[in-house]
């Protein structure tokens, strides 16, 4: 088959290259760029090495909130071929343009993901990520043509016709979110059909998940293994990088966008190895061109030799999103740390809720977690204990704790929810 996997020979040179190519770019097709750029009295002839990366300025959501319906845009509108929207909660959506080299850079790149993940042509892929505006579904599938793989693009929910796909068609590959593997998993145990699908992988990505949560999904579905795959709108979308066999962070296209980890309150560069939001500058693409992207994603980079062997760099597994943040009592906590925490505890499921509120004037939280399927309600009480004191002493608060039965807590197709504020 075709590798999809590049030369590594002069990635430097090629990253300055696209570098400059995007800034030449950029300020000269987008007045929002230009103004920028005029604004630090820079030009784009200043931008002579990578380290000059850092005297660009920021851009962020406000920037495509201020230029909608057509925020950024670098080309003539008639150089665009196709528009995807984030699925944005608030306000307007994000609305992203694309040129066709756009949708070949994208659909080649993500066509790695499936390279990385193992996959050959003999592979029947089940995709059950939403279509429409949004990037997940279309670039599932056209990666996966590319790539040479038959795919089968279900989308999202309707669990009678996935099953009925993975028993019919055979499907040996999933992509969907976590959560959506989490809901397949358990209605493929519940009818008992285990021993009839096919499946082997999975390719889940749009959410945080836990260990916990990946353990028992690959359990319930007899998976051999399981790769998570980043991606965002403003990015292309999904397959801008993806988790390899080592399952030791994510490996990104780094000849295709520049990574920056800072801290979200300075600006600053992280240390090496220091948890801070995600910055991206992108180095080829046409229609929407990003510089110094501030994406509120919360990782780091990990800067040793990944054990597959595969030299494109790695970051570590998203810990969250700057907004997902929520304050108790003083201190800041994001739900990834809930994920590793629990993840660590026997007796503990996958699935949880953080519920906040007042009582008199005091801030409340109660965790509400699902016992693990195979432990027995009278570890109840101890388990709620465990779970008080490690996250006392690990986040330096004390929720109140409940364990509930395995399966009782809400379920989704999509993303699940985990914190309630009604503060």
């Amino acid at each position: 088959m075709k590798t999809f996997l590049p030369s590594f020979a002069n990635l430097e040179e090629r990253q300055l290259k696209g570098l400059q190519w995007t800034v030449n770019h950029a300020y000269n097709g987008s007045a929002a760029y230009s103004e920028k750029f005029d604004a630090l009295n820079l030009k784009p002839n200043d931008i002579q090495s990578l380290e000059d990366l850092r005297l660009l300025p920021f851009s962020s959501a406000e920037d495509l909130a201020e230029g909608y319906p057509f925020p950024l845009l670098s080309v003539p509108i008639q150089d665009v071929v196709r528009i995807h929207t984030s699925s944005g909660t608030t306000g307007k959506r994000k609305v992203l343009c694309y040129t066709q080299k756009d949708i070949e850079d994208w659909t080649h790149f993500f066509a790695r993901c499936f390279e990385m993940a193992g996959l050959t042509a003999e592979d029947r892929v089940q995709i059950a990520v939403g279509y429409g505006p949004w990037t997940a579904g279309i670039g599932f599938q056209t990666a996966c043509e590319a790539f040479g793989a038959m795919s089968l693009p279900v989308g999202p929910g309707n669990i009678e016709t996935q099953i009925e796909f993975l028993l019919d068609f055979e499907s040996t590959v999933f992509c969907c979110t976590a959560s959506m593997g989490l809901l397949l998993g358990e209605e493929v145990e519940c009818r008992g059909i285990r021993d009839q699908i096919k499946l082997k992988k999975m390719i889940y990505g749009s959410e945080r998940s836990s260990d916990a949560m990946r353990e028992q999904i690959k359990l319930l579905l007899g998976l051999e293994e399981m790769y998570d795959i980043p991606g965002m709108t403003e990015l292309y979308g999904p397959g801008t990088g993806i988790e390899c066999s080592a399952h030791q962070g994510m490996h990104y296209w780094s000849d295709y966008y520049l990574l920056e980890i800072i801290n979200p309150d300075t600006l600053e560069a992280a240390a090496p190895g220091e948890v801070g939001e995600m910055v991206v500058t992108t180095l080829q693409k046409e229609a929407v061109p990003l510089i110094r992207y501030r994406t509120h994603d919360l990782t780091s980079l990990i800067l040793e030799e990944c054990p597959c062997g595969n030299l494109f760099p790695r970051h570590d597994r998203l810990l969250g999103r700057t907004d997902d943040m929520f304050i108790f009592r003083g201190v800041n906590i994001y739900p990834g740390q809930l994920d590793n925490l629990l993840s660590s505890l026997p007796g503990v499921g996958s699935e949880y809720q953080v519920f906040l509120n007042q009582e008199e004037g005091m801030d409340k939280c109660i965790l509400r977690i699902e016992r693990s399927q195979d432990t027995k309600s009278s570890a109840d009480s101890q388990t709620a204990e465990t779970v008080k004191t490690l996250i006392k002493h690990k986040i330096f608060v004390t929720p109140e704790v409940e364990i509930v039965d395995y399966g009782s807590l809400p379920r989704s197709e999509r993303k699940t929810k985990r914190v309630t504020d009604l503060r």
